[in-house]
């Protein structure tokens, strides 16, 4: 385990400048709006306010201020953020992000959970980068393995006997294959979303609020789901495109945070540019956006090969924070999916809570997993 700090070459940005400045714009329908994908009027604005006035070395400083380390696991390097707890009671607690985001999703609810509360309660933080995601190595493995790497980081790296999980995204699948593999050492879940039907399901079984759920995921593939079949099939193809043109690459995830975040037709009531073009940066300047997008077929080949451990039902408990602009499923599915212990629907927000609602979701990790920890063993804490 090595210290390590954000350090870009600054001939990286040299030539990002440069490209930014050459980029070959496509023609754009009239009136086009997010009705196409990303809105080109919001794009070229982006894009010029990267050009001219976002700070990189800004943002590298605030994030160097987290302690950062890498370490070695089975052979696969992995980036993380760990830090400690300043309360009297301090729990272990991983949190995993997903994609199109990067570890920088869980930076504005740091201080808001190691600092402690009126009763003492804080909690250590992990957080890592997936590997083949920013500053992790550049090796694509499907959640299950790379849960098995997160167990080793939190026991043999940080040396924490039991601890808390929570994720979104594919930080869910990563989250819910610990709880699946390790029960003895995660001893509760948090999660945003559950996970969707594949396909293979009973829907006989199931009642009519869970099948209501299951036709809007079928609408929704069909709809919204362009980028999860290309990145699980044939995700070499478009990772020459998306690691060559920042504007592509800026194209390709800044349409994933306007449909799925709770902004009102502004994608800016959500996230500032500053921090849109902070996470495109992460995988601009570690050229991971490849591997990123090739966990997804590492993903769908491991479901073809007999299935992941996310996929079976979690046994530890498990609280859900249910935001609008995910996808609204019943309360009976998540029960399918986990021990659910506490289902919440929240008020206000989307797929990147943390980052777009981080006092409400800083809330809810708070408030679930102190309420847990009276029940589990008391090494938790």
């Amino acid at each position: 385990m090595k210290a390590f700090k954000i350090n870009v070459p600054q001939e990286v940005l040299n030539d990002l400048s440069v490209r930014l400045k050459q980029t070959r714009w496509t023609d754009e329908p009239d009136n086009a709006g997010w009705n196409f994908g990303t809105n080109p009027q919001y794009l070229r604005s982006l894009v010029t306010y990267w050009q001219n006035e976002y700070d990189w070395r800004k943002h590298e400083a605030e994030i160097n201020q987290f302690p950062q380390y890498k370490t070695d696991i089975e052979g696969v390097t992995i980036h993380f953020i760990h830090i400690k707890g300043k309360g009297e009671k301090n729990t272990p607690l991983i949190l995993s992000h997903g994609w199109p985001d990067s570890f920088y999703r869980f930076l504005k609810i740091i201080p808001l959970l190691t600092n402690p509360t009126a009763g003492g309660q804080a909690f250590d933080l992990v957080i890592p980068s997936i590997p083949g995601f920013g500053f992790s190595q550049q090796t694509a493995l499907n959640s299950d393995k790379t849960a098995e790497l997160f167990n080793k980081l939190m026991t043999d790296v940080l040396g924490y006997n039991n601890y808390f999980a929570a994720g979104g995204d594919m930080g869910t699948l990563i989250t819910k294959s610990l709880a699946v593999q390790f029960p003895e050492r995660v001893k509760a879940i948090h999660l945003t979303d559950v996970g969707y039907p594949n396909g293979s399901e009973d829907w006989s079984t199931m009642t009519a609020a869970e099948q209501q759920f299951g036709q809007q995921i079928q609408q929704w593939f069909f709809t919204e789901g362009a980028f999860n079949m290309i990145q699980s099939t044939k995700p070499q193809t478009l990772g020459y495109g998306l690691n060559d043109s920042p504007v592509g690459l800026a194209s390709w995830i800044i349409e994933k945070f306007y449909a799925w975040s709770d902004n009102d037709g502004d994608l800016e009531n959500c996230f500032t540019k500053d921090e849109l073009i902070t996470n495109i940066m992460i995988y601009w300047v570690s050229q991971s956006v490849n591997s990123s997008i090739r966990t997804y077929a590492e993903n769908a080949r491991a479901g073809y090969m007999g299935g992941l451990q996310s996929s079976q039902h979690v046994e530890v408990p498990t609280g859900v924070s249910l935001f609008p602009k995910e996808a609204q499923f019943p309360k009976a599915w998540a029960e399918r999916m986990a021990n659910v212990q506490n289902f919440k629907i929240m008020n206000k927000g989307g797929h990147f809570a943390a980052m777009e609602q981080p006092e409400a979701f800083a809330a809810e990790l708070r408030d679930y997993f102190s309420e847990i920890a009276k029940t589990v063993p008391a090494d938790i804490v």
